[in-house]
């Protein structure tokens, strides 16, 4: 698999230590709050399970299962949640994890139907944030790393639903994601 990146943009060293940064702001931030994490699948599974480990708050953990790729390089701009019922958020203080903030399509969805449940506030942390013109305009709470626009495997961000076990992202080269933005 690494044959297929193009470079290795984050080692797992690096992501970790990130990782310690995010956690100490969020529980900084969340000290005092009944603390939701919505975690957005599949994506986000390995971001989620290493930054949760280091808040050292009581939070209740949930899931989203989203699509908004549909087996493409880029984003169809539907998003579909794959779940009957969306998590309980009354009345709690949720953050929305998600992998990557690319067209904005999924945070945005998620942040809209989180809301229709009555929540007390709605954050959002991403592990990357494309440096781009999003199709919709969402911004995070949190951000782990700025990338550049590039296609990006590993540490749980798949292709196809591959590279989601590397330990650590990197750039798929352009050859391998071009022939299915068709």
């Amino acid at each position: 698999m690494q044959d297929d990146l193009k470079r290795i943009l984050f080692y797992e060293t690096t992501i970790l230590s990130r990782l310690d940064e995010l956690a100490a702001q969020i529980s900084r931030d969340y000290r005092d709050r009944d603390l939701t994490v919505i975690a957005v699948l599949s994506g986000s599974l390995m971001f989620m399970a290493d930054l949760r480990r280091r808040i050292p708050l009581p939070l209740k953990l949930d899931f989203l299962s989203v699509a908004s790729y549909h087996g493409r390089a880029v984003t169809s701009g539907e998003v579909i949640f794959k779940q009957a019922a969306l998590p309980d958020v009354k009345d709690r203080h949720i953050l929305i994890l998600d992998d990557i903030l690319d067209s904005g399509h999924t945070v945005e969805a998620s942040r809209e139907q989180l809301d229709r449940a009555n929540p007390r506030s709605i954050g959002v942390c991403v592990l990357l944030s494309k440096k781009k013109r999003r199709a919709r305009q969402v911004d995070a709470d949190y951000i782990g790393f700025e990338i550049e626009d590039e296609f990006v495997v590993g540490y749980g961000l798949d292709f196809m639903e591959n590279y989601r076990n590397l330990p650590y992202i990197g750039v798929l080269r352009k050859e391998l994601v071009a022939p299915s933005a068709r």
